[in-house]
């Protein structure tokens, strides 16, 4: 995976891509779902995420209680012990990580807490969401990290 590349190319079409997904809050909200849902079935067969983790390398997940509450019991330390050492409130009042790429990223690219990771990582990159018109704008964001949801948005384009 070329991150260089990557980065260039979302940028490129950052512009397009924002209006286009703007675009699709007026369709038909079963016909959206079906196409993000089958593209990301389509996509995540030929994409080995494990050749890029720019998503681990570059953002943070929200931790919600129950994350915290599960990574600290893996990692047998207190929440607040947790939260003191990776955590701080973002401007959203969400707890994110204090530092990227995160600190439980290997180097091989795998997830030293996995099995333990928050939900928003076990969900990412949301594009077999329901009701993803409600998450059009998150889309967008993500085309910007993760090269899935760039090519599944560039197919929507052709397609949908």
């Amino acid at each position: 995976m070329n991150l260089g590349k990557f980065k260039t190319e979302s940028t490129a079409k950052a512009k397009e891509n924002k209006k286009y997904l703007q675009s699709l809050k007026k369709k038909d909200a079963r016909k959206l779902d079906n196409a993000f849902h089958n593209l990301h079935e389509e996509v995540f067969e030929e994409v080995d995420c494990l050749t890029c983790a720019n998503c681990c390398k570059t953002t943070s997940p929200i931790f919600k209680d129950r994350d915290i509450d599960r990574l600290a019991a893996h990692l047998k330390m207190k929440p607040g012990d947790f939260i003191e050492q990776y955590l701080h409130l973002d401007g959203e009042n969400d707890y994110v990580l204090n530092v990227a790429p995160c600190p439980f990223l290997m180097d091989d690219n795998t997830c030293s807490v996995y099995e333990h990771r928050p939900r928003a990582c076990r969900e990412y990159p949301h594009t077999d969401r329901k009701k993803m018109a409600g998450i059009l704008s998150l889309t967008y964001k993500n085309t910007m990290v993760c090269p899935a949801v760039l090519e599944i948005v560039e197919r929507m384009k052709k397609g949908f």
